[in-house]
């Protein structure tokens, strides 16, 4: 599962996991600090903050070489682009400065900010074990001369599959950057799965915006998507050469966020750790 839906709106889980782990860190501090009269409300939200902005300066420094031809693309945070665990360290040594300085605060603030990365701990590794375990569908796409594909066929392959629609703006807005990373990376089999439109359609939009894509597949009804756990465009799905999925992504992707995905296919997957970058949709 990759999104959680409410209404039209579609939410990133792992975004969604992120602030409920901020909820209950709030929620925490102020109940062990309701007797004292202490809220450490606002100094949980700062570190929270504070962790974010970390974590996104920690990424782009990873991938700077994909940022410093555009700097404006640092603060647009639509990539997903954060390094957890440097935003992860930066809060625990924040939080234990702020405590030394500020003994009154040392139980609720130290209780809320525990809760609150305990809990986005252990969800992140549900999340990601459930989701490391996904083999690849047993599902007949077509192409565009009404051939039927199957996605097994792939199986043995580093393997990206983008879920897309030319009425979808962050769809494309990240074709460029999926096709150059399909000229770049050869040893990966990049399939753009259209949702719901017809050949016609699709051949029209990619001539238009002069865009060469190989493998490009359609689904009429949805159910690569509906099989993801995805409610919302675009998605990317990314498989290593086992047929099992390693990682997933929900909303538009930056050659950063690409190369992130990319280079983790040709890593073992494991399951003590939470992912080291959170997706945040817009």
């Amino acid at each position: 599962m990759l999104s959680f839906s409410v209404g039209p709106f579609a939410l990133s889980l792992n975004h969604l996991l992120l602030l409920v782990a901020l909820a209950l860190a709030t929620l925490v501090g102020w109940i062990s600090g309701r007797k004292q009269r202490i809220n450490p409300e606002r100094a949980v939200f700062g570190l929270f903050m504070f962790g974010l902005l970390v974590a996104r300066l920690a990424f782009v420094a990873r991938y700077w070489p994909q940022y410093e031809s555009d700097l404006l693309r640092i603060v647009d945070i639509r990539d997903g682009g954060f390094s957890a665990w440097p935003g992860v360290i930066a809060v625990v040594a924040s939080a234990v400065t702020m405590v030394w300085r500020r003994p009154l605060q040392r139980r609720p603030l130290g209780w809320g900010v525990a809760s609150g990365l305990l809990f986005w701990w252990l969800s992140s590794l549900a999340v990601d074990s459930v989701r490391q375990d996904a083999p690849l569908p047993d599902l007949a796409l077509r192409n565009d001369k009404g051939e039927r594909v199957h996605l097994r066929d792939y199986a043995g392959r580093k393997l990206v599959i983008n879920l897309w629609a030319t009425w979808c703006p962050p769809c494309r807005r990240e074709m460029p950057v999926l096709q150059a990373a399909q000229q770049a990376n050869p040893d990966v089999a990049f399939l753009f799965v259209n949702q719901g439109e017809s050949p016609r359609d699709v051949a029209a939009f990619l001539g238009s915006q002069g865009l060469q894509l190989d493998n490009v597949l359609f689904d009429d009804s949805g159910d690569l998507g509906r099989h993801a756990g995805s409610a919302a465009l675009p998605t990317t799905l990314f498989y290593g050469e086992n047929g099992r999925q390693q990682d997933g992504h929900l909303g538009e992707l930056s050659s950063a966020s690409l190369k992130h995905y990319l280079d983790g296919l040709g890593q073992p997957t494991s399951s003590s750790t939470p992912s080291s970058q959170q997706r945040i949709t817009p």
